[in-house]
């Protein structure tokens, strides 16, 4: 399973006690949010997109949608999702547990500016109802991300 992988992951950084596992989905923002006791926007999604036929992962605020013209002036050109039966071969987790820890190798892993609108925020770790809060600064040190984007719609 995917989230013994993220475990595994974290138990290098001392953190794989932080892993919180729900008895109910956390599969959606809204059922992560609720099983949490959080506001959707502290959600952190981890939305799959193929770029140049690669795999890349964009991690945004729970209450944001990716805006087309953003990514495409990201990127160089439009978004494409990654189809959800082809997610855990593409990234190496399954829909609804998508994260951006212990991912494939050669998944790009980009924040979106929409996160810092919080000081914590709360990504999956590899299973349809698990998550792990952390600050903007873990999230940064342990997604191994390339670099900040913005490519949100501005939701306020």
């Amino acid at each position: 399973m995917a989230i013994e992988k993220v475990r595994e992951y974290f138990k290098k950084m001392g953190i794989e006690n932080r892993i919180m596992e729900f008895e109910v989905s956390s599969a959606t923002v809204k059922e992560a949010a609720e099983a949490i006791g959080s506001e959707s926007g502290e959600i952190a999604k981890s939305i799959g997109f193929l770029v140049d036929g690669k795999p890349v992962l964009i991690v945004a605020r729970g209450d944001t949608k990716v805006n087309s013209g953003k990514f495409k002036k990201e990127f160089s050109q439009k978004p494409k999702m990654i189809p959800a039966d082809l997610a855990e071969e593409y990234i190496g987790h399954q829909v609804g547990g998508v994260c951006p820890f212990a991912v494939k190798e050669d998944v790009k892993i980009y924040l979106d500016e929409s996160l810092k609108k919080y000081e914590f925020v709360y990504p999956a770790c590899g299973s349809s109802n698990s998550a792990i809060k952390c600050s903007i600064e873990e999230l940064e040190k342990y997604s191994k991300h390339e670099k900040w984007i913005d490519v949100c719609k501005d939701m306020e």
